[in-house]
């Protein structure tokens, strides 16, 4: 009973938001603004992909890289820190891939009916970046108050985790990775740990990951020196969320999962053509809550699998 009466709050709330929107997004048929992603490549994000699906498990359990099939599947992998209650605060990991040369930061992410009425609340705010997490950046980017929040509250546990493990296994190399509410976490922790250790080289792998900033995040991001991926699901409606009539634009790098899962490139900000999300997927009644969850190349979010 809980779970229908959620679905339909759910439901309500994306109705709100379409009545309130004058003009849905032009769509957009030419295709010639995307390519097709090699398999090479959709293979290549395969450790990503797990690293997202572990920070769904108990920190008891990524700690000591023992949480079933998603840690097996980075088997090397060498855990330093991880915490968060999956209540209060998502819970995240921090460690080293010896095979990736990189050490890796993830997010626990929501599921679709948890995260879709927070993104289509009206009352929803952006807000400056805080300046001592974020230095020197302008006061006109704005993010989502929420996810800032979600952000600052293990800013520090993650940093002196990463800082630690730079060190202990010499490499400069970061890359912060989530699904859903942990991918709107993770480009937050991206662009923080790019500004506290410039010397990192920093990369992003999100997936389902919703509209973080307005257009002037949006464009700040695309000049900063960092690698910036998202991967949208088929019919997914959290990448498009919260909606443009709210101020939120969706983040560059975007590839799209189409209906025949082929891993579609789409540049750009919001990028209509059809094979992009933007211009796949609106709130009227063409969406998919369950492919929120994935798969991502096989692979599912949302839970922890034994």
């Amino acid at each position: 009973m809980t779970a229908t009466i959620t679905l339909w709050a759910v439901i309500l709330a994306v109705v709100s938001v379409v009545f309130a929107i004058p003009a849905s997004i032009p769509r957009d048929k030419d295709t010639s603004r995307t390519s097709s992603v090699s398999q090479v490549e959709v293979h290549s994000f395969k450790p990503y992909t797990f690293y997202a699906a572990s920070a769904y498990c108990l920190p008891t359990t990524t700690i000591d890289w023992s949480c079933g099939q998603n840690c097996a599947a980075n088997p090397n992998f060498i855990p330093v820190a991880a915490g968060g209650d999956g209540s209060f605060t998502q819970y995240w990991f921090v460690g080293y891939d010896p095979e990736l040369d990189e050490v890796i930061v993830s997010h626990q992410g929501t599921d679709v009916l948890a995260i879709v009425p927070v993104l289509t609340d009206g009352d929803t705010a952006s807000l400056p970046l805080n300046p001592q997490l974020f230095p020197g950046v302008d006061p006109s980017v704005l993010v989502h108050d929420g996810f800032a929040s979600e952000q600052a509250a293990t800013s520090q546990s993650v940093l002196t985790a990463v800082i630690n493990a730079t060190a202990a296994f010499g490499t400069n190399k970061i890359t912060t990775v989530g699904h859903s509410l942990g991918a709107a976490i993770s480009l937050l922790d991206a662009i923080y740990l790019h500004l506290q250790v410039p010397t990192a080289q920093v990369r992003f792998v999100g997936y389902g990951s919703p509209r973080v900033g307005t257009a002037t995040f949006v464009d700040w991001v695309d000049t900063l020196p960092i690698e910036v991926n998202h991967i949208a699901n088929k019919k997914d409606l959290v990448p498009i969320l919260p909606p443009m009539l709210l101020g939120f634009h969706q983040i560059s790098g975007e590839i799209h999962i189409d209906e025949l899962n082929q891993w579609i490139n789409c540049p750009g900000h919001d990028n209509p053509s059809s094979l992009c999300t933007a211009g796949d997927v609106d709130l009227v009644l063409n969406f998919q809550l369950s492919d929120h969850a994935g798969p991502y190349d096989g692979v599912m979010m949302e839970f922890c699998p034994t």
